[in-house]
């Protein structure tokens, strides 16, 4: 139950007779509605209140619910004098003593007062759940309406939390308006009360306002819960994903080799495509530094920079001002999300032989976003091949490895804020930064072994989402 519900149940068992016991020393509800109808007749004979219309009695089809005998049924104006303010919404100033109440939330402040007293104020337009209870000299907008009792110092206290308890759900239905929804002065005459004996009306409110505090500390530990439940299946992920790459979530095995030795095969096989004239040579990168590594990795794993383990290149610019070659479909950053592709409505551009060989991705390659959302990847699942733009990285391996292990590592790199995008209007991820871009080398073997616990347990935290 969440702590709105719990006070709504708390406030409706207390409207309803159901919080406190009925006393019968405390007499009736009739006795005490005869007391407040000759304080109200004799301030209409004093000229203090003007008399109104006699309402219509209240029918069975008005009452929500049972209460004990000792109660009765009333409207609200049998209780209260309502009228509105007369001020317009630009009376306020800051430096003012009294507060004006307008049918905001918050009252603000202004230099003068119309009204004093016990009070209950509520928004005649706009949010019409803003309830409020006041005792002193204010000001009111001439929207708002100022309820105060015919007998001071009695019940306005429990009439408030009545108020609070059915006053939104009474209304549903009898709003006016459309671009600012208001109620009528006959929504507020006509409420339909629950009216117990005044000695057991301060008994409801003295419980209510034992019970508030517990709620308000209830409230504070839900919240808490609330956001935990929130943050906790994206931290447990990121800690899943921290632990896969830094090699503490499944164990090191001597006999799968090391991240070393693998290393060296990549970079035999990247030589034989120079060699083959499949790809250029490049200029080497300089060795990196234990100051260089961003986190620690075991003894058999290696670092290495993305340009050792992956070919690179982005696509055709879409701005081309070569128009030869055949229309292809391509696919841009748009279609490229997180670990999947939507290739609703895809386009067509030319392209030669040369950009085919290019800008062509195949089935295991990963695709890295160069702009929006730089670092944003997914490894191409289709056996057929597809096209790409320029602000798309396509990421061949040179060699055996597991490309899903290197997608992983992209995932959390960006969300840990590891890849730095470049560019004053728009960031991207420049070729260069990609290629120098430092990651963990396990064993392939290792590899595979990370990438299958990954996949037990990530679907786990969806879950929890």
């Amino acid at each position: 139950m969440t702590p709105q519900e719990l006070k709504n149940s708390i406030l409706q068992l207390a409207i309803q007779g159901k919080l406190v016991e009925q006393r019968r020393s405390e007499g009736t509800a009739e006795e005490l509605y005869k007391q407040i109808q000759a304080e109200k007749q004799a301030l209409i004979k004093a000229g203090k209140i003007k008399k109104e219309k006699p309402l219509p009695e209240i029918t069975e089809d008005e009452i929500p619910f049972e209460i004990p005998e000792s109660w009765m049924w009333v409207r609200l104006s049998d209780l209260c004098s309502i009228v509105t303010g007369k001020r317009d919404a630009n009376y306020g100033a800051p430096d003012g003593e009294y507060f004006f109440f307008t049918c905001a939330k918050e009252p603000i402040k202004c230099s003068s007062f119309s009204f004093s007293g016990e009070s209950i104020l509520l928004a005649g337009n706009g949010d019409i759940g803003n309830i409020s209870y006041y005792w002193g000299q204010f000001e009111a907008y001439q929207r708002t309406y100022v309820l105060q009792p015919y007998i001071e110092n009695s019940y306005l206290t429990y009439l408030f939390y009545h108020l609070q308890c059915n006053w939104v759900q009474y209304n549903r239905g009898m709003v006016f308006g459309t671009a600012i929804p208001y109620i009528r002065l006959g929504n507020v005459q006509n409420y339909p009360i629950a009216l117990p004996p005044l000695a057991e009306q301060k008994r409801i409110v003295a419980k209510i306002e034992e019970l508030l505090p517990l709620i308000e500390r209830y409230e504070k530990a839900w919240s808490r819960l609330e956001d935990f439940n929130k943050r906790f299946p994206g931290d447990m992920q990121k800690s899943i994903l921290q632990m896969a790459i830094q090699g503490k979530l499944v164990e090191q095995r001597p006999e799968e080799g090391t991240g070393e030795e693998l290393y060296r095969q990549i970079q035999a096989e990247k030589q034989a495509l120079i060699k083959a004239g499949k790809i250029k040579k490049e200029k080497p990168l300089p060795e990196i530094t234990e100051d260089e590594v961003p986190f620690e990795i075991p003894e058999s794993w290696k670092w290495c920079y993305v340009g050792d383990l992956f070919q690179h290149n982005t696509g055709k610019a879409l701005n081309s001002s070569d128009k030869s070659g055949t229309p292809m479909t391509y696919i841009t950053t748009s279609n490229l999300y997180w670990n999947r592709f939507e290739l609703e409505k895809l386009k067509e551009m030319p392209f030669t032989e040369s950009e085919v060989e290019k800008c062509t991705v195949q089935k295991g390659d990963l695709l890295v976003c160069e702009g929006g959302d730089y670092g944003r990847s997914a490894i191409w699942p289709y056996e057929c091949p597809m096209r790409i733009q320029n602000h798309i990285h396509r990421l061949k391996a040179y060699g055996a490895i597991s490309v899903r292990f290197f997608y992983y590592c992209f995932y959390l790199y960006k969300n840990a804020g590891m890849i730095a995008g470049k560019g004053i209007a728009i960031q991207g991820l420049s070729s260069n930064a990609l290629h120098s871009l430092k990651m963990p080398l396990p064993p392939l073997a290792e590899q595979k072994r990370i990438v299958a616990r990954l996949e037990e347990l990530l679907p786990l935290c969806e879950r929890l989402k």
